[in-house]
């Protein structure tokens, strides 16, 4: 495999001619570089003029291997041809160097150039590339990839400085100019010359050019040129690389390798997307979501790039209108930044009616919402890079728990979460720096263990968690966040601008048909079973549970009359199989409910706290109630989820038959005792403060809808 390394551009401060004065005291040995031992000179041509140099050497390294190796190859030096092209009229030195030494074998081909700032005159920009093909090496090939890489980088490193030293050493000599190069004055006559018949032949075309095309062509001409500036951080040279200043205040500090793979994906990019260049920190987050492996870097950029361009992610800055619900109702915000100059997200999700907002802007309308956050994210991190003289690569968030129940468990809501994050992670890599869960409730660890899965790992190692006040005081927030800036309702001195959250109001809700329209249809065959139930009947889901800890979650709702709900556990499994596939009896709750799907489990001859138990306090709940709740299990059995019909007055026998039946949408699951248990350690683990989590039942409520 062949490995190449392509270099930033590294910038010298210093006239060209300088820098080239300084550049030939390296040899013909160079005490900073003690591998480069020596060379001889093959060949040496100037021009008649003066103008270009051109250079032969056969340089002299040491062997820089394990004492194993070198005995195994033979050697202990190894030969370089190095051919440098100097053109002093275009002020820029090319350089070519491949190996003599074992070429049969390895291939080394190293370029570099020396070139005038396009920007500054009186500096000087050098970048450098190399490829490295080991064929066959005694059977040592990775370990001599890695070796010579190694190396290669180390000896990179010191360039610049090297230059540095030489140019300081000139300096102390008392040179601190050395003249450009001049062209002699019989050329000069010549030129002239031909430039005044040239400037007379042109002026007749330009006279009718100017006519055809007015005023457009300087029109087009400006254009263009600002496009050619955009594409480039330095120069309106679309090809010109990044600086490594550039690198250093903008983007941090990176490895040679890491620079190489950033300068190889920028090149890809703007070969893709005909010259627009995307920001850098862009590219670098790619490159750190694929471990700077740049090939799986651009796969992941270019379906991300697609993505944007399809759904037209670029304007949602300017475009986006926010809807008036999520104005009044969706508790999150920006809150100045933390204490490494991050910016601050503030979510109360505690207080997020995550049903409401679901059906008042949809599952896009949600997805929407998101992408304008992280849009935002993006654009107050390159203001915070500017403006604090660092980089600032990624943005922090702090979540309030508190108020979370298992209604925000809600399946849909979940649902619409889970593609959120999976969007958010495929196309916003390594923007989040810090995630602080405060306040985390007993029920926590069942919603984590839902989209904990669904979260890079890289991103997961970013979460602290803080059960009860364990945020308060040293330890704690104030760790992360300046004291100033700890928000008011967490007990800190700042004033938010955070809504409170709360119920949005039913009248704010899209319709049925309006919510299927925009792709998120509250009932899917595969998630949600829908039953009527009249008077006296039952319905009821039986769960087999063999797992003792295991926690069975249930959420449900009641969208016509009144209904009981109550949670059973008998001492027995119970084996019976109904035509419609619960569990189910033959023994009957009630005369009228001759059919399947109203029979109880509980036979009319057992006796509760014998043959079984009441594991839930039974529930009232009314038209139009959302539940959402969860029991750990605690024993080997069958647990019997029961929904009934529940009336306040006395029906008499012709209201039995006349009367609405009540309707219930609802959806169960059964969360494995190890990954409830995982979930709990990973986030007891997660911060030395974080308060034992209890695994004790949580009795669910219904929350007015």
């Amino acid at each position: 495999m062949v490995q190449k390394y392509q270099s930033p551009v590294r910038v010298y401060k210093y006239p060209f001619e300088l820098v080239m004065a300084a550049y030939e005291r390296r040899f013909p040995t160079c005490p900073q570089i003690p591998v480069f031992v020596g060379c001889e000179v093959l060949a040496d041509e100037t021009s008649e003029d003066g103008a270009h140099h051109k250079k032969e050497r056969r340089c002299k390294l040491l062997v820089e291997a394990p004492y194993l190796i070198k005995k195994i190859i033979g050697v202990d030096f190894v030969y370089f041809i190095q051919k440098n092209c100097l053109d002093r009229r275009q002020r820029v030195l090319h350089i070519e160097a491949y190996n003599e030494t074992f070429s049969s074998r390895v291939e080394v081909m190293e370029r570099c150039k020396y070139f005038v700032h396009p920007e500054n005159s009186e500096w000087t920009c050098f970048e450098q590339s190399a490829s490295l093909d080991i064929k066959s090496f005694f059977g040592f090939e990775n370990s001599m990839e890695k070796l010579a890489m190694k190396q290669y980088t180390q000896n990179i490193s010191k360039g610049k400085e090297i230059i540095e030293h030489f140019v300081n050493e000139l300096k102390a000599e008392g040179i601190t100019d050395v003249p450009r190069w001049e062209e002699p004055e019989e050329i000069i006559c010549e030129e002239e010359e031909n430039e005044e018949e040239q400037e007379d032949d042109q002026r007749t075309v330009n006279c009718s050019a100017d006519f055809a095309l007015g005023a457009s062509a300087s029109n087009l001409n400006s254009s263009s040129m600002s496009g050619k500036q955009a594409s480039s951080p330095l120069s309106t040279d679309a090809g010109f690389q990044l600086d490594s200043e550039y690198i250093q205040r903008y983007l941090g500090e990176l490895s040679l390798v890491q620079e190489s793979c950033l300068v190889q994906l920028r090149k890809w990019v703007a070969d893709l997307q005909k010259g627009k260049v995307l920001s850098d920190s862009t590219l670098l987050r790619f490159l750190r979501a694929r471990d700077f492996n740049v090939e799986k870097a651009r796969e992941m950029l270019s379906a991300s790039l697609l993505w944007r361009k399809k759904h037209q992610v670029d304007k949602i800055l300017s475009e986006y209108q926010t809807p008036s619900v999520v104005r009044d109702y969706f508790p999150g915000g920006w809150h100045h930044h933390d204490k490494d100059g991050r910016p601050l997200y503030l979510l109360r999700l505690g207080q997020m009616d995550v049903k409401g907002l679901y059906k008042a802007i949809g599952e896009e309308g949600l997805l929407q919402l998101t992408l304008h956050v992280c849009e935002e994210g993006l654009q107050l991190m390159d203001e915070a890079t500017r403006i604090q003289g660092h980089p600032v690569s990624t943005w922090s968030m702090l979540v309030d728990l508190e108020g979370l129940n298992m209604r925000h468990l809600w399946r849909p809501g979940v649902r619409a979460l889970l593609r959120i994050i999976e969007i958010v992670e495929a196309n916003y890599p390594e923007t989040m720096g810090r995630v602080l869960i405060i306040r985390a409730p007993r029920v926590f660890p069942i919603l984590w263990t839902l989209v904990s899965t669904f979260i890079h790992e890289n991103t997961r190692s970013k979460f602290f968690f803080y059960g009860g006040n364990d945020y308060q005081g040293p330890g704690g927030l104030v760790d992360y966040i300046p004291e100033d800036f700890v928000p008011d309702f967490l007990g800190g001195p700042c004033r938010t601008m955070v809504q409170e959250g709360g119920l949005v109001p039913k009248s704010l809700y899209m319709t049925e048909s309006e919510l299927e329209k925009e792709g998120c249809p509250l009932t899917e065959d595969s998630i949600y079973h829908s039953i009527s139930l009249g008077k006296g009947q039952v319905h009821e889901v039986l769960i087999t549970n063999d797992d003792p800890g295991s926690v069975i979650t249930w959420d449900f709702d009641v969208m016509r009359q009144d209904i009981m709900f109550t949670v059973y556990r008998t001492h027995m499994p119970i084996t019976h199989h109904s035509s419609s596939g619960p569990l189910q009896a033959f023994q009957q709750m009630n005369p009228l409910a001759l059919d399947p799907e109203h029979r109880s489990a509980l036979d009319k001859n057992w006796k509760e706290g014998k043959e079984y138990f009441r594991v839930e306090i039974p529930i009232i709940c009314h038209d139009g109630e959302s539940v959402q709740g969860s029991h750990v299990t605690s024993h080997v059995g069958t647990y019997v989820l029961q929904w009934k019909f529940h009336c306040s007055h006395q029906l008499d026998l012709l209201d039995t038959f006349t009367a609405p039946k009540a309707q219930v949408m609802y959806y169960h699951e059964k969360l494995r005792s190890a990954d409830y248990r995982g979930s709990m350690s990973s986030l007891q683990s997660g911060h030395s403060g974080f308060s034992a989590l209890s695994t004790r039942s949580v009795t669910s409520s219904c929350p007015s809808r």
